[in-house]
């Protein structure tokens, strides 16, 4: 009798493909199917008991995000809603420390806690490494954001990583730029990994969801409570269409990166704009960084034209292929003026377009763009 061969741990993009599948049966469900219900039979031990504090669907797709990210997976009802769940664990008084460029939901969650006297929040430049590090002493939470939204900084996660932990420093990281394809944060030994769904990982741009994983158990509950008392659930449909989204993340998000460094490439050339922020340049400051630990750069850049707010929003305006609009990570390209949103962080150029770039085809994002570009 032969001794089978052991396997070989699956790579990335397998794993998107294969993780959260039924459990194989003959004439079994290759996908599985959405559980519409909020009541259950009386359960057994560890059942699900009611539809707030658990769902075959949601199950599936944690499964498949945490094979990605290396820890336990819980699923909310959006980013934001995951990263209330893990500021509302804070004590009161609790010191945070966070970017200052972070993106504007975070930003304006962190002051609005700060108004209301629940926190004190530390504002670094999280691509500044000693900044942070000085910053530690006394932080109960290290929230980083890298690449950040929208200025594409980068952060020595490693580095840093390693030293608040020393502190007991809770580490969280908003992974949502890169995904667990491009970097593992739990690896480097944060305590939480969080991504807002809605964008990469879904792919489609037509669902609101988030998720929160870690490799600590008793965090892991802690977390979990969040959820069940704080009632920021998931829809089942809305994690179905997650779920199918993320078996193409891999080439999704190879197609996007290719396209991002192209255009990033061009537009660092082109006569109208006065700086390109996307760390895959290799001009770009935080190039060095973040070749260091990142596996791809991803498909967001940033670019400021050398004229004013207004002529920033009509090059916006005149784009036919790229989409004016504020979300990203989607299969299309789209682009904004940051600064149209007035909770965008002040250090932020009034005359910065944030482009997440899609898996068109390069040559016509980019006629589009020079076009667009011609309109001021």
């Amino acid at each position: 009798m032969s001794t089978p061969k052991d396997s070989r741990p699956l790579s990335p993009a397998s794993l998107v493909v294969s993780a959260g599948r039924p459990a194989v049966t003959p004439d079994g469900e290759l996908n599985p199917s959405i559980s519409l219900n909020s009541t259950f039979h009386a359960p057994n031990a560890g059942g699900a008991g009611y539809g707030r504090y658990g769902n075959e669907t949601w199950s599936a797709l944690e499964e498949a995000i945490s094979a990605l990210e290396g820890g336990r997976t819980l699923l909310f009802g959006s980013g934001m809603a995951a990263i209330s769940a893990v500021f509302n664990m804070l004590p009161h008084g609790a010191v945070i420390t966070a970017s200052k460029n972070g993106y504007s939901g975070t930003m304006s969650l962190l002051k609005k806690l700060e108004s209301d006297g629940r926190v004190d929040v530390r504002y670094v430049d999280v691509s500044n490494t000693s900044e942070v590090l000085d910053s530690l002493p006394g932080t109960v939470l290290l929230w980083l954001e890298s690449p950040t939204n929208p200025a594409l900084e980068v952060a020595d996660l490693p580095t840093i990583i390693t030293a608040a932990k020393k502190l007991n420093c809770g580490v969280g990281v908003d992974n949502t730029f890169a995904t667990a394809l491009n970097q593992q944060p739990l690896a480097m030994g944060a305590d939480i990994s969080m991504n807002s769904v809605t964008k990469f990982l879904a792919g489609h741009s037509d669902v609101l969801l988030g998720s929160l994983s870690t490799s600590d158990g008793a965090l892991f509950t802690r977390l979990e409570d969040q959820r069940k008392l704080g009632g920021a659930i998931a829809g089942p449909f809305e994690a179905w269409l997650a779920l199918r989204g993320i078996r193409t993340l891999a080439i999704r998000l190879k197609q996007s990166q290719e396209n991002a460094l192209e255009i990033a490439t061009r537009l660092s050339k082109h006569p109208k704009v006065s700086k390109v922020r996307y760390p895959g340049l290799p001009s770009d400051p935080h190039h060095a960084t973040a070749k260091k630990f990142m596996k791809g750069f991803g498909a967001v850049l940033s670019f400021e034209i050398a004229g004013s707010a207004g002529d920033a929003d009509k090059v916006c305006s005149a784009s036919k292929l790229i989409s004016q609009a504020t979300s990203l990570g989607g299969v299309e390209s789209l682009w904004e003026r940051r600064h149209r949103w007035s909770a965008e962080s002040p250090s932020i150029p009034e005359n910065l377009i944030r482009l997440s770039v899609g898996i068109e085809d390069v040559e016509d994002l980019w006629a589009d763009i020079d076009s667009a570009l011609g309109y001021y």
